[in-house]
């Protein structure tokens, strides 16, 4: 094995440094504990030969603890506790030496050891803080003259991040101007030398005094309500405003400011206050344990991946039948995240000898399905694949998830299940059917639960990219209704809870998540218009196109027929309603099978909207058939 030297040829300035420093800390030492009159018998220590010894001996233990892998222009607290172990060892080492080997048959005073690990440690650390004061010094004019002038709202840990290497960085091309911070005692104080000028209740009358080219957000935790209050101040005055999307992007991974700087999106300012899951729980049921996610190429799963591989499962086995979403998502876990527990399967959930073989295999004791068609027009074309794919494939994933013996198993549903009215709708609804009456079965031991919810920002497909792109042609945006409104949640958000619900679930039960409030899609338009610098209908017409086949103008969480209560996570609730007859049900997806691989579409259609308007529940009478 070759040894690779700490000490490189670039670092050869800060050994020298490094040798005067332990050479002048050992002489001083000596001056300071005799007031430069030591008795005669003491010379041998402060001839060059055991100065150089003293160096010698300190040298390669700094080198050994990393003195000389690190810049000085970047030093930091964390260096300065590292350099007091280093100075502190080498130290040690230099007295055992002087002590076992008898340098001098004189022995060196206690006070002279005391004074030398002081001035030494004093020296070590002063110039290397000296050296980053001064490479990092302000230029002359440099405050006024470098690039754009920003306003940076926030005060905190990642403001401080961002106004250092803004003033570290020349070539960001921006330069702090102020800051302003909700806090009143930070008001005057400077960060970096950048003073916190007011608060952001002020900041109409501070950006037309100060006229900054723009603002940035550095406000990790700030919630859409407070992005768009300060989107809005900026935008009367036709100021671009940028924002970071967290602390924990800022500050892990590469470190590059100019990449995490991005201009405000509709999703930082309809985005809500992180949520809070319960780490134990969750950990409690993924650690350790083989988990599956179908359709793990998908916004969902692929953020499902993501969130569990952090969590630490023994193998994660990604099903798909999409080969490009398929390979993108295992080389985002193994090569960038380094998750290498992956297992990448290309099948379709359909295939139910495919999926024995990949349970066989596996044996995943926890199971997260979602695999699904959810473009509503989509589906309204094609009723025969839209249930084959939602409905029939869940049949069979959950027929093989017990039939192995799974732990969990965790449906990822849609409030478009509720009073369904669209086919995509209705096979979603069969979905949760199934789930809830394979969980009340006494002879399944899996657990298995759904979690209802309502749009995802930014997923493939949805309204958000179409908006983004129609804008980027210059319009027009296509609105379906003026009243029409929709519920939105963050993808993260979404999978966090969803991954919550799982922890939580009890047998055959049905969750969904709080969305909030409803967002109206003629403001979610008007409001991604004024974020790309654009005025509605002035630059970016919108056209009103009308509602599409079976689509609602509201949708709903909770069903005409279903009441929500409190679950113990206050972001989730429990839906309760009749549950439903599996013997019944089974006879119905049977039928609906057979009308399936006939391929009769009308048939298909009839049959899907007849079982979901008239469900038969256990101790509900059915329905009288009508004649």
């Amino acid at each position: 094995m070759r040894f690779r030297s700490p000490v490189t040829r670039h670092s050869l300035w800060q050994v020298a440094v490094d040798a005067g420093i332990v050479a002048a800390a050992w002489v001083l030492a000596w001056n300071l504990r005799f007031d430069s009159d030591w008795p005669r018998y003491y010379d041998r220590y402060l001839t060059w030969e055991i100065v150089a010894l003293v160096i010698a001996l300190k040298l390669p233990v700094f080198a050994m603890a990393g003195f000389y892998n690190r810049w000085w222009r970047y030093v930091s607290t964390r260096d300065m506790w590292s350099a007091l172990r280093g100075v502190a060892l080498a130290s040690v080492t230099v007295f055992l030496v002087f002590t076992l080997f008898e340098v001098h048959r004189v022995r060196v005073p206690s006070g002279v050891w005391f004074g030398d690990l002081l001035l030494c440690l004093a020296l070590v650390t002063g110039s290397r803080l000296l050296a980053r004061t001064i490479i990092e010094r302000p230029r002359p004019g440099s405050i006024v003259a470098r690039g754009k002038e920003a306003i940076i709202v926030g005060a905190g840990d990642a403001a401080q991040l961002v106004v250092k290497e803004m003033l570290r960085n020349p070539a960001l091309g921006t330069t702090p101007i102020g800051l302003v911070d909700d806090d009143t005692r930070k008001r005057n104080m400077r960060i970096h030398g950048v003073r916190v000028l007011g608060t952001t209740d002020e900041l109409d009358r501070l950006l037309r005094d100060r006229r900054p080219d723009e603002v940035l957000i550095a406000v990790p935790t700030a919630s859409g309500q407070f992005r768009q209050r300060v989107v809005d101040v900026a935008s009367a005055l036709e100021i671009p405003v940028k924002t970071l999307p967290s602390l924990a992007e800022l500050v892990t991974g590469d470190y590059d400011l100019a990449r995490q700087v991005r201009p405000v999106e509709v999703e930082d300012v309809l985005g809500r206050e992180s949520v809070e899951v319960d780490l134990d729980a969750i950990s409690g049921y993924l650690t350790g344990e083989v988990v599956l996610v179908t359709g793990a190429g998908g916004s969902i799963g692929s953020e499902l991946c993501r969130q569990i591989a952090r969590i630490g499962p023994t193998k994660l086995v990604l099903v798909d039948n999409a080969e490009p979403a398929l390979f993108e998502i295992e080389r985002e876990l193994v090569d960038e995240r380094g998750f290498h527990a992956a297992a990448a399967v290309l099948g379709d959930v359909k295939d139910p000898v495919k999926m024995r073989q990949v349970f066989a295999k596996y044996r995943p004791g926890v199971v997260f399905h979602a695999a699904a068609y959810k473009h509503v027009p989509l589906m309204e074309a094609n009723p025969v694949e839209a249930v084959r794919n939602n409905t029939l494939a869940t049949q069979t994933i959950t027929d093989v998830a017990v039939e192995f013996e799974a732990k969990r198993f965790v449906l990822v549903s849609t409030d478009k299940a509720v009073n369904a009215k669209t086919v995509m709708g209705q096979t979603k609804a069969l979905a949760e059917w199934i789930v809830e009456t394979h969980g009340h079965r006494e002879d399944v031991a899996t657990r298995m639960v759904a979690v209802r919810f309502g749009n995802v920002l930014g997923s493939s497909g949805s309204v958000i990219p179409i908006f983004r792109k129609q804008i980027a042609r210059g319009g027009p945006v296509t609105v379906t209704d003026p009243q029409m409104t929709r519920f939105f949640m963050t993808i993260p958000e979404a999978v966090q809870l969803v991954v919550q619900a799982g922890a939580i679930g009890e047998r055959g039960q049905v969750y969904v998540l709080d969305m909030g409030e409803p967002v109206r899609i003629m403001d979610l338009a008007e409001r991604m218009i004024r974020l790309s610098g654009k005025e509605p209908e002035l630059d970016v017409p919108i056209r009103i196109v009308g509602v599409r086949p079976g689509e609602k103008l509201h949708e709903e969480l909770v069903g005409s027929d279903e009441t929500a209560t409190p679950s113990p996570h206050p972001a989730i609730d429990r839906v309760t309603r009749p549950p439903i007859d599996g013997a019944w049900l089974d006879e119905e997806l049977s039928a609906l099978r057979a009308l399936v691989e006939a391929g009769d579409t009308l048939e298909v259609v009839g049959a899907l909207s007849r079982v979901v308007r008239e469900p038969r529940r256990i101790g509900i009478a059915a329905p009288a058939e009508t004649v």
